[in-house]
């Protein structure tokens, strides 16, 4: 009998993953969360005069942003206990995330909607320039939960460490963005552990730990980048965040900035070509600072024309850091 309380007394919330290129960045539409206590990402209740889960999470993202989203896919459900579900005896929140790309030029620019950049919530996931400067602190904090874990009841947790973060002999791999985002959680190393305890936050100048966000969004958003990262090599995602023209170089940049690491620009320029993904439209961008260089466009008929129209991409930088 408390079970079928149980399922009667579940919320199911409609949340949205926003992904734009802004000035060459990769950037997620946030908002302020309901209590104000910090950023969030579109969301609202399931309703009754909500036809479908899309047509709700349509709804919630106009009310919220003014954002009229084109072609969405849900991205994961989350149904675990924890944050503000714990505060409610005999409630679940079940969290349907759904994922959406927004064209570069595609009226994303107004300074009415608030784009930020998804470094600032995932400052360790940017090495385009190397490791970046706020994996030192995490990774010394990381390998002294790691001994006392490996002390305690996980005698792996320091190999864990190591293959989650590329550490030693294991490689980065910019698709466990996710993982790396759980482990940090797991050691209480981000400001969302100590929320979902009922703990304050500890507060410092500097968070290596990134932007937090409300309740279990940045949890969201890195499941987010981890599908990114994951389909730009076998779907051309990298295209729907591009305008209708561009150059090699901007094709390259924003594969660098999704991914987070810096590419081989003739091995890059290859890819593309070996593949047919762009063709040229005849015109040159001139805005470029040095010579004119030539735009091109993606060509649609590579989805026809091979299963796996996507930037399969090859780091520069492909050996692990120690």
């Amino acid at each position: 009998m408390s079970g079928y309380d149980d399922i009667s007394r579940a919320t199911v919330e409609l949340t949205a993953v926003i992904i734009t290129m802004r000035d060459g960045e990769p950037c997620v539409l946030a908002v302020d969360a309901p209590d104000r206590s910090a950023l969030a990402l579109p969301s609202g209740p399931l309703q009754s005069g909500h036809r479908t889960l899309q047509a709700g999470v349509r709804s919630w993202v106009e009310k919220q942003t003014g954002q009229e989203l084109g072609y969405i896919e849900q991205l994961y459900t989350f149904g675990d206990r924890h944050g503000r579900a714990l505060a409610v005896p005999h409630h679940r929140t079940i969290s349907i995330a759904y994922l959406a790309l927004v064209c570069a030029g595609d009226d994303v620019a107004s300074d009415t909607r608030p784009w930020r950049r998804w470094y600032a919530f995932f400052p360790w996931e940017d090495h385009r320039s190397g490791r970046p400067s706020a994996s030192g602190p995490l990774l010394r904090r990381l390998g002294q939960w790691a001994r006392k874990s490996g002390r305690l009841n996980d005698p792996d947790c320091r190999e864990r460490v190591g293959l989650t973060f590329g550490i030693g002999d294991t490689p980065w791999d910019e698709e466990r963005a996710l993982e790396r985002y759980e482990m940090l959680y797991e050691a209480d190393l981000v400001p969302e552990a100590a929320s979902d305890r009922g703990d304050e936050a500890p507060t410092t100048k500097s968070n290596p730990a990134g932007v937090p966000m409300f309740s279990d969004h940045r949890r969201i958003l890195a499941t987010a980048i981890s599908r990114i990262r994951a389909k730009i090599k076998y779907r051309p995602v990298l295209f729907e965040l591009m305008p209708a023209s561009f150059t090699l170089l901007q094709l390259q940049k924003a594969a660098e900035a999704l991914s987070g690491m810096s590419l081989h620009k003739q091995n890059f320029r290859r890819l593309i070509a070996q593949q047919s993904l762009v063709e040229e439209t005849g015109e040159l961008a001139i805005d470029t600072g040095g010579r004119p260089a030539k735009l091109v466009r993606f060509r649609k008929e590579a989805t026809l024309e091979q299963p796996t129209p996507g930037v399969r991409l090859k780091a520069t930088r492909r050996g692990a850091y120690p």
